[in-house]
């Protein structure tokens, strides 16, 4: 029997969509391992933590969002349950207050909250549960039982598209909370646009744009305070027939008229599923990038979770035309996607290099707006600790990735090593004496406020050797030994009484009274304590190991930062998940678990390694909580490379330091369009050998032309 078109089309055109989508699913189903939930809830143990947590104290654990975003987009859309919290959900938590529009982890950000209303009373919030509560990569959805509400979010690169489900079709309402976001809000404003549209802006230290549009008639637009704290916006839909009603906005760092543009161009006329399966597909695609076999479902889940959140920061700031608002808070354009600085003092030593493996082109943008930046404030940006921009582009560089002005950049990054009041907190010291002191100071405690000299030595000559690399590239023959000179200056730190590193006085004196497990914000160290700084020269390991005598003394003094007991009354929020003295749940001795490799004891390392793999990330009852605060990334970073069998020692440098595998078999689709393969033989996981492309390898270390060749690293362990 024939058909006809017409008769055909509906039914069978329906099926043959559900068909091809069902295969498109099972063919990519990366998403499907992801949970955006971990890394929400708290941290509550003490055998982990290291102490028991003060009344009123939440751990900072993950401090991560379940919401919708893009890879490194400039629209986080999450849900918010506690201003002023890291990234503002608390998985504890058992109301929502509005659903915002950026997002990071950090205690800033989350801009122009909107909260859809149904009969509200005098305050604003809905309780919800985590029983109708879902999530995955590009989506997120919530029942306000509150508002009898259903929501549903998923976004593109620039905007955010919502969906809101109401039970009852009267007296609907939108809540757009401009006066509250992370950031302390200095004014704000909103306008309706037609019949269905609104715009305005809130202001932070920046000025975030947004252009709204509704598929329903505004009845009234309700202002309250309108530029003050104390304030508030009511959008009044009309009544009408029932149906969903959808939002779509654009957000902009420039202009409401470059936010309605971004919308028309990413949005548009596309429905919701478009957007969201559009969203589903570029994760997809990203997360397709690694394929893993073997391990066990925890650990697949794991991988691809801490894959998805290493791509989330840095975030996109320019428009569709091009227009971004620079560091000078002047309009300008380029051609190039223009990006916040990455988060260097956490994601230089992993997530950096990550981004570059995986989306070199974002890499290349973001080394271009640092550029940007030290072209008009004078230095290429830092983040909170260190100079590692330096490490960020020199490695980046070094992996080839430098389609950028090279030159120009370097010249940069030469004058963050030299000049003072840039980029580097007392420079001059620190060339002068090859040091940076800390006050004589009596009864310091964790809150102290001083120079952290001994991390900032520490730090300064690692970026100093990675400087050193490109001024090697380039011919820099003078610079190239000046700052390799200058790269060892971290053993001026060293205190061959006590081996640790320890703070010096302005005199040169060691402070005293010294206590290397008592942790300091910055007196000293930064977030840290000596045994947690005092194994970091990623650039000159047979150096370090003979400041403490050679290996076998360097061995002694590794074993005991791991078995060492904390002490359960030193208390610093975020230097907790301790296993001895070494601290996981935050940065500054995270290479120290790889440590054991340079005295010829793999197998200890991977002790270590797996330790913390198996037990510091999916914690918890729910195994949502993580075991320190994921710094945009950085936590779920050491995660992906050490489970897939590599690591990134010295992020500057272009090699990696392998490791045994959680999985039988790691396959990376690398940039060129080649594969690289790592397979694990045997049962045990204590590493034998490794062979690369067949052949057993002389040493530990990886060069990246396997990320350039593509090949296969055979890990042979018992």
């Amino acid at each position: 029997m024939r058909y006809s078109i017409s008769r055909f089309s509906a039914f069978a055109l329906g099926m043959l969509i559900a068909v091809t989508t069902a295969k498109a699913q099972s063919a990519t189903s990366y998403t499907k391992y992801v949970n955006t939930f971990i890394g929400t809830a708290p941290m509550t143990d003490p055998k982990i933590l290291g102490y028991e947590l003060p009344k009123d104290w939440r751990s900072w654990a993950g401090l991560t969002f379940p919401g919708s975003s893009l890879p490194n987009a400039m629209v986080q859309l999450s849900p918010i349950t506690a201003y002023g919290s890291g990234a503002g959900y608390q998985y504890e938590d058992s109301v929502i207050y509005g659903f915002t529009h950026t997002n990071k982890g950090h205690w800033n950000l989350c801009n122009i909250p909107i909260l859809p209303l149904s009969h509200p009373g005098s305050t604003f919030g809905s309780r919800f549960s985590h029983k109708q509560e879902s999530a995955a990569p590009g989506f997120y959805q919530v029942y306000l039982k509150d508002y009898d509400v259903d929501v549903r979010l998923t976004s593109t690169l620039r905007c955010g598209y919502h969906q809101y489900e109401y039970k009852d079709n009267k007296d609907r309402q939108i809540l757009f909370d401009l006066a509250k976001a992370n950031n302390r809000i200095s004014g704000w404003s909103i306008e309706q646009v037609g019949n269905t549209a609104l715009q305005g802006y809130q202001q932070t230290g920046e000025k975030i744009y947004f252009y709204a549009v509704l598929n329903t008639p505004v009845a009234k637009l309700e202002k309250k305070d309108e530029g003050q704290r104390s304030g508030f916006a009511v959008v009044h839909l009309a009544d009408g027939p029932a149906k969903t009603v959808e939002l779509k906005i654009g957000l902009s760092f420039v202009s409401t008229a470059n936010a309605k543009q971004n919308l028309e161009k990413e949005i548009g006329s596309k429905s919701f599923t478009q957007i969201r399966n559009e969203a589903n597909q570029k994760w997809e695609t990203l997360l397709s990038t690694i394929q893993v076999k073997g391990g066990t479902d925890k650990q697949r889940r794991m991988f691809y979770s801490c894959l998805y959140r290493s791509f989330l920061w840095p975030a996109l700031r320019s428009d569709v035309n091009g227009e971004f608002t620079d560091a000078k808070k002047q309009v300008a354009k380029a051609d190039f996607n223009y990006y916040t600085e990455p988060s260097l003092w956490d994601t230089y030593r992993n997530k950096d290099v990550l981004l570059g493996l995986i989306s070199p082109h974002v890499t290349l943008d973001v080394i271009k707006s640092m550029k940007d930046v030290g072209d008009k404030r004078g230095f290429i940006p830092t983040f909170f600790h260190g100079d590692h921009g330096a490490s960020s582009i020199a490695g980046a560089y070094l992996r080839g990735i430098d389609q950028f002005d090279v030159k120009g950049t370097y010249a940069i990054l030469l004058k963050n090593a030299n000049v003072a009041g840039g980029a580097r907190p007392y420079i001059e010291e620190y060339k002068e004496k090859g040091y940076i002191s800390d006050p004589d100071i009596t009864n310091p405690n964790v809150e102290t406020k001083a120079h952290a000299g001994v991390s900032k030595t520490l730090e300064y000559s690692y970026d100093d050797y990675s400087v050193a690399q490109i001024a090697k590239k380039l011919g820099d023959t003078a610079n190239y030994r000046l700052l390799m000179a200058r790269s060892k200056n971290y053993r001026n730190m060293f205190d061959p009484a006590t081996r640790f590193m320890r703070g010096r006085l302005e005199n040169g004196d060691w402070i005293t009274p010294f206590n290397p497990q008592y942790p300091y914000y910055e007196y000293m160290y930064r977030e840290a304590n000596a045994w947690q700084v005092s194994f970091f020269a990623p650039h000159d390991m047979p150096g370090l190991i003979a400041l403490y005598g050679g290996k076998e003394g360097f061995e002694s003094k590794l074993d005991s930062l791991f078995t060492l007991p904390w002490n359960p009354h030193y208390i610093a929020r975020n230097v907790e998940s301790m296993i001895g003295q070494y601290c996981h749940g935050n940065q500054p001795d995270h290479e120290a678990p790889f440590a054991y490799y340079f005295i010829g004891k793999p197998e200890k390392s991977q002790k270590m390694i797996d330790t913390i793999l198996n037990t510091l990330y999916g914690i918890g009852d729910d195994g949502l909580a993580l075991c320190g605060m994921d710094d945009a990334g950085e936590m779920s970073a050491w995660y992906v490379f050490t489970a897939s069998g590599l690591y990134t020692f010295s992020a500057t440098d272009p090699e990696y330091l392998v490791t045994v595998p959680l999985f039988d078999e790691v396959k990376w689709k690398t940039s060129t369009g080649k594969l690289l393969t790592l397979t694990k033989t045997g049962k045990g996981r204590a590493l034998t050998a490794i062979k690369v492309n067949g052949k057993e390898l002389n040493g530990y270390f990886v060069p990246h032309e396997l990320f350039r060749n593509g090949g296969r690293i055979e890990v042979v362990t018992k």
